[in-house]
Order: C-alpha cells, then sequence, then structure tokens
C-alpha cells in the first residue's frame, strides 16, 4: 500500500513493511488519493493494530528488508551439506509453543503489557544486545588465555615429569566425563536430540581427532611449532569450509583482519639461525620425522575446522554441556588408539605437584573450551579461531617467564601482529555496536513519529 502526504520542506521514504505499508513524502506534489488505495491505518484500540511489527522485532526487520539480505538469499546456493541455517532456525522455533500458541505473540503482549515507554524499552534492547557481544568476546578472550597456559602446562609436564602428550589427553577426557550431569540436569539426551545425532556424533569424532593429531605432533616437533601451524591452518580453513558447507561469508574488513594474523603466526613459524644451517647434512630420519609432525599439526587443524562448522550447524539444538560430553566420550576412544599406533608408554604422576599440573591442565581445558564453543552460537567460525591466536604470544611470554630465552626478531614480530590483529578485530566488533544499535532506534522513532500512524 501506498500514501501520499505533503510535508513542508523535506523528502523521504519509509519502508515499514514490504507487504503493508510503503509512504513517500514529496515536497510539491500535493495530496491526491489514488484509486484503488487504501489509506486507513488502524489506531491504538482498532481492530489490526496489535499486528503491527513491535520494536523486539525491529533489528530481525532491518535485517530481512535490506539489500545485502536480499542479495545473499538471491545468490543462496540451493543445497548445503548441513542444511540451510535460516531452516534450522525455523524448525528450532516452531517446538517452543505448547498447546498451539505463538511465542512470539504471546512475547510480543508481555511486552507490551509491561507498561513501559517506547524509548526505554528500545534502550535497554540495545544494552543488552551490546553486554551479550562483550560477554561472548570476553569469554574468547578468556579462552585464548586459557589455551596458552595448557600449551605451557602440557610443555611442562612433558619436561619435568616425562607425562606423554596423548596421556594427557586421556587423563583430560577421562576427567571430563563428568559433564554428563549437565544435559542429564536438564532433562536432555546427553547424545544428542534425535535426528541429530549422526551429526554430532560426527563433531566429536572430528574435535577428537584434532586433539589427537595435534598431542601426537608435539612428539615430532617443538611445541611452539606445532601450536602455531595448528591455529593457522584452523584459522584458514575455517573460513573456506564455513563458506562452502554453510554459505557463511566473512567481512572485507573481517577478512583483512585476519589475513594480518595469519601473516603474523607465518613470521612465527620462519626457521632460526640454527634450524637454517644448511652447511650440515641433514639426518634423514630427522627429516622425515620433522615432516611427520609438520604434517600432523596440519591435518590437526583441518580436523579442527571440520568440528567448528560442525557445531556451528548444531548451535541450535545442542548445548554447550552436550557438546563437552560428546567430546569427552569420543577422546576416551580416541586417545588409547592413537596411544597404541604410537607406542607411546604409559607414565603416570606420582607427586603431588604432576597431580596439580594435571587438573590445573583439565581445568583450562574446559575454560577453553566452554568460551570458543559458547562464541560459536555467536560468531562466525574464522573469527572464533582467529581470535584464539592470541595463545601463541601468550603461550610466549610465559614460556619466558619460567624459562628465559631471547626469542628471535621474527618471533617478536609476529606476535605483535597477532595482538594487534585480535585486538583490532574486538574494536570493530563492539565499538560499532553502539552506533548500530543507536542507528537503529533512531530509524524507528523516525517512523514512530512520522503522520502515516
Amino acid at each position: 500500500m501506498e500514501s501520499t502526504h505533503l510535508l513542508s520542506s523535506s523528502k523521504k521514504r519509509v519502508k515499514i513493511h514490504p507487504h503493508t505499508v510503503t509512504a513517500k513524502y514529496a515536497t510539491h506534489t500535493p495530496y491526491s488519493p489514488q484509486p484503488g488505495v487504501h489509506t486507513h491505518f488502524p489506531q491504538p484500540g482498532d481492530d489490526g493494530y496489535d499486528d503491527a511489527p513491535s520494536f523486539e522485532d525491529f533489528g530481525s526487520f532491518l535485517e530481512e528488508t535490506s539489500d545485502r539480505k536480499q542479495l545473499t538469499e538471491s545468490r543462496r546456493w540451493p543445497l548445503t551439506l548441513f542444511g540451510s541455517r535460516d531452516k534450522e532456525k525455523d524448525t528450532a522455533l516452531k517446538p517452543q509453543a505448547p498447546g498451539g500458541g505463538d511465542g512470539s505473540e504471546g512475547a510480543a503482549k508481555a511486552a507490551k503489557g509491561s507498561g513501559r515507554g517506547v524509548g526505554e524499552q528500545l534502550a535497554s534492547f540495545g544494552e543488552a544486545s551490546v553486554s551479550a557481544s562483550r560477554l561472548t568476546w570476553v569469554g574468547l578472550l578468556g579462552a585464548a588465555l586459557a589455551h596458552g597456559c595448557l600449551i605451557v602446562l602440557t610443555r611442562l609436564a612433558s619436561e619435568h615429569f616425562s607425562l606423554g602428550p596423548l596421556f594427557l589427553l586421556l587423563v583430560r577426557s577421562i576427567v571430563q566425563l563428568s559433564s554428563v550431569a549437565v544435559p542429564l540436569h536438564r532433562g536432555e539426551n546427553p547424545f544428542g536430540p534425535e535426528g541429530y545425532r549422526l551429526r554430532l556424533l560426527c563433531y566429536g569424532i572430528a574435535y577428537s581427532l584434532s586433539l589427537c593429531c595435534a598431542y601426537s605432533s608435539l612428539t615430532f616437533v617443538s611445541p611452539g611449532n606445532a601450536t602455531t601451524t595448528w591455529r593457522l591452518a584452523t584459522t584458514a580453513l575455517s573460513a573456506t569450509l564455513a563458506f562452502l558447507l554453510l554459505e557463511e561469508r566473512l567481512g572485507l574488513s573481517d577478512g583483512i583482519t585476519i589475513a594480518a594474523g595469519l601473516c603474523g603466526l607465518g613470521l612465527v613459524l620462519l626457521p632460526t639461525a640454527d634450524e637454517s644451517n644448511t652447511g650440515s647434512p641433514t639426518d634423514p630420519v630427522t627429516f622425515w620425522r620433522g615432516a611427520f609432525g609438520w604434517s600432523l599439526s596440519a591435518l590437526a587443524g583441518l580436523w579442527m575446522a571440520l568440528a567448528l562448522v560442525g557445531y556451528r550447524s548444531l548451535k541450535e539444538r545442542v548445548g554447550v554441556g552436550t557438546a563437552l560430553f560428546t567430546v569427552s566420550w569420543t577422546g576416551c576412544l580416541l586417545a588409547p588408539a592413537s596411544l597404541a599406533l604410537l607406542q607411546e608408554g604409559w607414565s603416570w604422576p606420582t607427586t603431588a605437584t604432576a597431580w596439580g599440573l594435571v587438573l590445573g591442565l583439565v581445568a583450562c581445558s574446559v575454560a577453553a573450551f566452554l568460551g570458543m564453543t559458547h562464541a560459536l552460537t555467536r560468531l562466525h567460525p574464522a573469527l572464533v579461531s582467529a581470535s584464539q591466536s592470541l595463545e601463541v604470544p601468550i603461550a610466549m611470554l610465559l614460556h619466558l617467564a619460567v624459562l628465559p630465552l631471547v626469542p628471535t626478531a621474527p618471533e617478536v614480530v609476529g606476535n605483535v601482529m597477532v595482538i594487534l590483529s585480535v585486538g583490532w578485530l574486538v574494536a570493530m566488533k563492539l565499538l560499532p555496536s553502539r552506533v548500530g544499535g543507536r542507528r537503529q532506534r533512531e530509524e524507528y522513532e523516525e517512523i514512530l513519529d512520522s503522520p502515516i500512524k
């Protein structure tokens, strides 16, 4: 429907909904009703007034009617491997209305019946969105700190207490089996909802295979090189797989920032003067051991990227507790198999210090998993993995505190680039949120103040 109205000196078009009302305002065109155009709009108290979109749906309305959304949907692929995320959202929202009632109508009526002003409701809506984004990024940065501590603790356990990496992975998986209490407490099936168990199983196997490959590579290459290669491959492959499997694209600024962080990780991987010494002959056994270790690290990145993308497709159906239990029990099966395959010996902790170190390692792994998995419900998998690149400079700083070794110039420059890229990424995601929320509130208030209602 369209309606023409005469204003003093303004020319504006306000689009409320593609199927309801489009109001045009001109400067020199007098009001002339067109034949067949309905010019009556519901007023408060009239029938149909409550059907107008409320402020809770205003953010989603802007996204659905934007040109970018329409362009994306017009270029959408017909089929995806993990299914359309929009369809999953629709199916996830349908069972939430018991007794045949509509949950959105109930929420809208509850919001309208609260008696609060529109301005106050809009302000609280924007503040809640900003607070959720801040909480997500704080959890991601905490997960990066936990990953850095995890790297240092694993290295200390291997060098000072002769505890193998795969044995540590097995102990951590066994302890994390206690996470089954979370889905049981919520009345959920710990093996996932019906219809999604196979995909959840694939997610758990991919995650556990990634950990097994990463921990096995520590036997053949240095922990610093293995961790950096793992993170670099995970970030690059998660961006590619999310685009191919989920049709999720990165923005231009996000892509440039992530590419800068990957360049920093590449500088960290540059060989030192001792490693690049070509004057002495290279032992074939040493060369192939190193090549096998690097291959395992890259393979671990591939499996982790598949796991991140897999949980991203399951975020509407599978909780964080269920995901942790899935990773734990699949790790309990794959870690002993990796131990037998690589013939790594068993070595139990014999001192209280060793046991404390193992428990600290388990606590760091749980904290890192919770932060990453919660962030996957809101952010792109490549953004989640790129934020975890902070584990490399954090591990370097912690290692320097334990063993004061002078890092090389490429390592320093690369770590600085990683810190700056992640910091810029966090700033871009948090600072514009207020501007975007203010812009949405201003546009909505313009519609409320316009004479079309």
